[in-house]
Order: structure tokens, then sequence, then C-alpha cells
């Protein structure tokens, strides 16, 4: 039968990319942590983990028994958590990663809304819009923009942004307000090179091919918006993005109607038939901040 211990052991070596950072992690010594490891694969009958004096890699058995183990050692956490009747009460620290400017201008303040309510969990957030690993980083809960992948990982759908064109009033004065969509080809562009590019508009009846050169492309929608603000052209932004701009008259909507389809936020993580108390809290704080700013202004 397998140990405990030894999944332990290897799940931290894994993690860490280390048996000297595992066993400082365990708090255990080394030379424990490779005969868990030793043991382990003796039991398995399958080697691991190729290790030198220089490196240390994971064989392809190692990854999916990892992937495994990982969904074991949850279990028993989740088992832990209900005989000590903490369902009602997360604890612990919260591992949360989301895309920098999604998670600057909303996740942050989900984050804040959290903390508020659950005082007693520790909240680590990574901030970056490189893909993380959610099983091998040890994060708790991913918060996605945009259409998923295809991977073993569970969802849940927060809600939808919506999207609208909008330029200064100044700009609109100096060339035009747009009063069909072929206008825009006499505007200048202001394009997010973050997501598929140029979006087909539509409103609801017709569409729109967008087609031309833009006048700046940015993979930030924080730029988009200072240089429509500034009077460089027409952008096509979130609209919870713009709303307080908007509401100082700093930008207008163009075009109203005409937009891109809405996309999908979703909280992403390992398991969902074991979710831990402070995952399952965060992720239901989360859905009632984005449906309270939903009934605030159309996201």
């Amino acid at each position: 039968m397998l140990d405990i211990n030894q999944l332990n052991a290897f799940v931290a070596v894994v993690r860490v990319k280390s048996f000297t950072a595992a066993a400082k992690v365990l708090g255990i010594d080394k030379a424990q942590v490779s005969r868990l490891i030793g043991r382990l694969e003796t039991a398995l009958g399958a080697q691991l983990l190729t290790r030198t004096t220089r490196s240390l890699a994971v064989t392809e058995i190692g990854r999916n028994v990892f992937e495994r183990a990982v969904g074991i050692l949850g279990a028993l956490e989740e088992t832990e958590a209900i005989a000590a009747n903490a369902q009602s009460a997360p604890s612990g620290v919260l591992k949360v990663t989301c895309g920098e400017e999604f998670g600057l201008f909303v996740v942050s303040q989900w984050i804040i809304a959290y903390q508020k309510k659950f005082a007693s969990v520790r909240v680590e957030a990574n901030l970056t819009n490189r893909v993380v690993d959610l099983v091998h980083e040890g994060i708790d809960v991913a918060i996605r923009v945009g259409a998923l992948p295809d991977s073993g990982l569970s969802a849940r759908k927060l809600g939808e942004i919506s999207y609208a064109l909008y330029a200064s009033p100044a700009y609109l004065k100096r060339r035009g307000t747009p009063k069909h969509t072929g206008d825009l080809t006499k505007h200048d562009y202001l394009l997010f090179t973050g997501g598929a590019g140029l979006a087909r508009l539509s409103n609801g009846t017709e569409t729109f091919e967008p087609s031309w050169t833009p006048h700046l492309a940015a993979d930030s929608n924080a730029l988009l918006r200072k240089a429509a603000t500034d009077g460089l052209g027409i952008t096509l932004v979130p609209r919870f993005q713009a709303a307080s701009l908007v509401a100082e008259r700093r930008l207008v909507e163009v075009l109203p109607g005409w937009t891109r389809p809405n996309v999908p936020v979703h909280a992403l993580f390992p398991s969902s038939r074991f979710l831990t108390p402070k995952v399952r809290a965060f992720v239901d704080v989360a859905k009632s901040q984005f449906e309270s700013a939903l009934r605030k202004v159309s996201f």
C-alpha cells in the first residue's frame, strides 16, 4: 500500500524541484526525503524522478503519479476539514492568480471583499499574464478571462464582460461622429492586440468585420483608454473599464448597439470535488461581487 508520507515527499520535491528545499518544506532531513521517494518508486515499480548531482527531472510516469498524488492529498485535506467541522470557517493561505490588468482592475476588489469577510485567511495573489500551472505551482484558484482551453481543470463561470466603442468628445468634434459602421474606416482605430485582434462587430442583426490598419496597437486596455481619452482615436474596450470616464464625460460611446461578443470570466481550480472552504468561499465572493457590478453597469 502507498504511504501518505511518501506521496507528500514526492509532491514537495516536484513542486520545489529540489530534495534539499523539499526537506525544509516538510521539516525533515534530505536523506529521509530520498528514502521516502525510493520506497515510493519501489512500491510502484517505476522510476518517478531522474536525478544527478546537478539536475532533477520528472519522468512521464512521475508526472501522472504527481497529478494523482495531488488529488489524493487534496481529498485527504478535504476529509480532515469535514471531520473538523471546518466547512463554514475558511482558514489558511489562499493562492490566487489572474492576468495583470483584470487582476488590478477587478480581482483586487474581490480579494479585498474576501479578506474583509474572512480575516483569518491569508491571501497570496500572483497577477501575471503568464499562464500559471495550477497543479504544479500549488495555486488554489485562477481567474481566467476568455474562452477556456481543454484541460483537466474544473471551472465555474462568474459572468461575462461586454464591450463598446468609445472616443473622446474632442476627437469626435474634430473628426466627426460615425453614423454607420462604414464610417469607421475614415477614423483612427486603437486596437487591443492581447486577444483575437480586430473583433467582429454586431448589432444583433447585422455584422461588420473591421479590416483597416490601426492607428495604435497595444496589448493593454489601460493604454488604449488613455489614448482614446487624449483624443487619438476610437477604441473597443470593456464597458466596466470605460464607465467612470463616460460618467466624467471624458469618453463617449460610439455607434451604440454595435459591439463584439461578450467574453466569459471563469474561476478555475484543480478539482471541483474537493474544494476547500477557503476556495469555495472565495469563488462565492467573486461571483457575488461580479453580479453586483453587473447591476451597477453593463459589464
